[in-house]
C-alpha cells in the first residue's frame, strides 16, 4: 500500500495512507477524499484560524464545497447531486475536520443531516425550493435542540404548530442551532396540530427571514466559527408545502434520518479532529531536536506510545464509523432507498450509532491531550495549530446527545429493553412509583389519591373540549 499522500503540490507532512483503512472504500470515494483534501490544503485550512480567531462564520469554505457539489453530496444525481452514500459522508466530514476546520465540518453535518431529513419526504415543492439550488452555496441546519429539555433535543416543549387557513403558525425555541443566523433555510421539529404527547412531532424546513438569530452573542471555547447559538420562529405563518412528511412524522423522522445523519457525521469529525492532532504531533515531533541529546522528541519511548495508542484507538473509532456507514447504505441500497411513511431502514442501527458517537466523541477528548502532553509547550502555542483541535475535540462529549446521555440510552437497553429507553416519556415506571408511594401513611396515600383523580378529572374535561 503507497505511503504517499501529497499536500499543495508537496509530500504530505502527516500520516501516510498506510494508516487509513481505505481497503473499506472505493476509487469514488478516494476521489471525493482527494477533492477534499484539495481544497483544504489551497484554502479552508488557512480560513480555519480566521474562524478561530474572529469568531467568523466559515462561510467561504462551504461555498468553496458547494462549487465543487459536495453541498448535494448525498442527492441523487436527478436532483443535482453527486448521488453518494453515508460512507461517503462520513470520509468527507472526517477529512473536512481533520484536513481542513472543525467548525466548517459541524456546520456541513447539519447541512446535510438537514438536506436528508428534506429527502425523506421528498416533494416537487421541496426539491425545487430547497434541494435543486444547494450548488449555489445555499446552507441549510437541523434546528432541533430545545432550551427547556436541554440535551434531550428530541423533545421539543418551547414549540408548537397549528393549523390556520390552510397554512401552519409555527413558533420555535431552540437554545443551540449551527450556523445560526447564517443558514439560508433550517428544518425544525415541533409538536404537532392538534398536539397528542411527544411522540406526535412534525417537521417543518422555514427560510432564514422567519428565523431569529444574534450570532453576535456566540463565544464558545472551540468550534468558535460554527455559530451555534440560539434561535427563534416566532409565530411564523408556514405554507403547507413546507411540511415534511405528514402531520406527525417528526419521531419516525428523527430516527430514520436526523440521528443516524447526524450522529454518523459528528462522529466523523470527532475522528478527524483526533487524526489531525495525531498529524501535528507526528509533524513537530519528528522536527524536533534536543542538541544536548541528539535525540528528535519522537525518539523517546514516551512519545512513540503516547501516539501509537492515539493511532490505534482513533482508527478503532474510524473503523467503526466506516462500519456504521456500511450497514446504512446496506440498508438504503447505498442510500437509494425511498421509503414510503411507516418504513424504516436506518432506524434499526440507532443504537450503533449512539455507541458510534460515544466512541468517538471520547476518543478525540483523550488523543488531543495526549498530542499536547506529546507536542510540550510548543504545542500550548498557538501556531502549530494543535490547541485548536484540542478546543475543537473538547465539543465531542458535550454535544447533544450527550455521553452521559448515550451510555444511559445504552445501559438501559442493553439491561431493560430498548422501551425503557423512553424516548416520548410516555412509560410509567412502576417499581419506582410503587416504592414511593409505599413511604406514605393512609393519610398521604388518600391525599394522593385525591390529588390524582382532580387531575383525572381535569384530563378528561380538556379531552372533551
Amino acid at each position: 500500500m503507497s505511503t504517499e499522500k501529497s499536500w499543495a503540490g508537496g509530500p504530505f507532512w502527516g500520516l501516510g495512507s498506510d494508516w487509513d483503512p481505505d481497503w473499506l472504500i472505493t476509487d469514488r470515494h478516494r476521489e471525493l477524499r482527494a477533492t477534499v483534501i484539495e481544497l483544504c490544503a489551497s484554502e479552508m485550512r488557512a480560513n480555519a484560524e480566521r474562524s478561530d480567531d474572529e469568531l467568523r462564520f466559515p462561510r467561504r469554505n462551504l461555498e468553496l464545497l458547494g462549487e465543487h457539489g459536495f453541498l448535494a453530496l448525498t442527492v441523487p444525481e436527478e436532483y443535482g447531486g453527486l448521488g453518494a452514500d453515508h460512507l461517503a459522508f462520513a470520509l468527507v466530514a472526517e477529512a473536512i475536520a481533520r484536513y481542513g476546520c472543525a467548525s466548517t465540518a459541524m456546520c456541513y453535518v447539519m447541512h446535510i443531516a438537514a438536506v436528508q431529513a428534506i429527502m425523506l419526504r421528498p416533494t416537487r415543492e421541496l426539491v425545487d425550493r430547497y434541494i435543486r439550488p444547494l450548488n449555489t452555496g445555499r446552507i441549510g441546519t437541523l434546528s432541533y435542540s430545545d432550551p427547556r429539555t436541554g440535551g434531550h433535543f428530541w423533545y421539543p416543549m418551547s414549540s408548537g404548530a397549528e393549523r390556520e387557513n390552510g397554512s401552519f403558525r409555527v413558533r420555535k425555541s431552540s437554545s443551540w442551532t449551527t450556523s445560526g443566523g447564517f443558514a439560508d433555510f433550517y428544518v425544525i421539529q415541533t409538536t404537532s396540530p392538534d398536539f397528542t404527547g411527544y411522540h406526535d412531532l412534525s417537521v417543518f424546513v422555514v427560510d432564514a427571514d422567519v428565523v431569529l438569530a444574534k450570532p453576535s452573542t456566540w463565544d464558545a471555547m472551540g468550534l468558535r466559527g460554527n455559530q451555534s447559538g440560539g434561535v427563534e420562529v416566532q409565530a411564523a405563518l408556514v405554507p403547507p408545502e413546507q411540511l415534511i412528511g405528514p402531520v406527525g412524522d417528526g419521531a419516525e423522522s428523527n430516527d430514520e434520518v436526523v440521528d443516524p445523519w447526524f450522529l454518523l457525521g459528528s462522529s466523523s469529525v470527532w475522528n478527524g479532529i483526533a487524526m489531525g492532532a495525531v498529524d501535528i504531533a507526528k509533524r513537530h515531533t519528528t522536527g524536533k531536536v534536543h542538541e544536548d541529546t541528539g535525540l528528535r522528541v519522537c525518539d523517546y519511548p514516551t512519545i512513540q506510545d503516547y501516539v501509537g495508542e492515539a493511532v490505534i484507538d482513533t482508527n478503532a473509532a474510524r473503523l467503526a464509523a466506516y462500519s456504521v456507514a456500511g450497514a446504512l447504505d446496506r440498508a438504503t441500497d447505498g442510500n437509494t432507498r425511498v421509503l414510503q411513511p411507516g418504513e424504516t431502514a436506518r432506524a434499526a442501527y440507532l443504537h450503533w450509532c449512539w455507541q458510534l458517537k460515544f466512541t468517538a466523541a471520547k476518543n478525540v477528548t483523550g488523543v488531543v491531550d495526549k498530542m499536547l502532553h506529546a507536542c510540550g509547550g510548543s504545542g500550548y502555542r498557538r501556531d502549530l495549530q494543535l490547541e485548536r483541535y484540542l478546543r475543537d475535540g473538547k465539543a465531542g462529549w458535550v454535544m447533544g446527545p450527550s455521553n452521559e446521555v448515550l451510555r444511559q440510552f445504552v445501559g438501559r437497553s442493553v439491561l431493560l429493553g430498548f422501551g425503557a429507553v423512553d424516548y416520548w416519556n410516555q412509560t410509567v415506571d412502576t417499581r419506582a412509583l410503587a416504592n414511593e408511594t409505599k413511604k406514605l401513611d393512609a393519610a398521604g396515600k388518600r391525599a394522593l389519591a385525591e390529588q390524582l383523580l382532580a387531575q383525572a378529572d381535569l384530563a378528561e374535561k380538556e379531552a372533551s373540549s
